[in-house]
């Protein structure tokens, strides 16, 4: 898919990006991709066990 974008078309798609979405919002999308990727993956694997918040364990003391 790849294989026909030279790297002037490459430079071109990343140019527009960021003058369309700014560097505030293309540094976040990063982060967001890891953690919809992880959470993806965790519902193929099927792991029932329920998250380990240590945020709800202070609100309970």
């Amino acid at each position: 898919m790849f294989g026909r974008l030279g790297i002037w078309e490459i430079i071109l798609i990343v140019v527009l990006a960021l003058v369309l979405f700014g560097g505030g919002k293309l540094a976040g999308v990063g982060p967001a991709l890891g953690k919809a990727i992880r959470g993806f993956k965790k519902e193929l694997k099927g792991d029932d066990e329920p998250e380990k918040d240590d945020n709800a364990q202070d609100k309970a003391e």
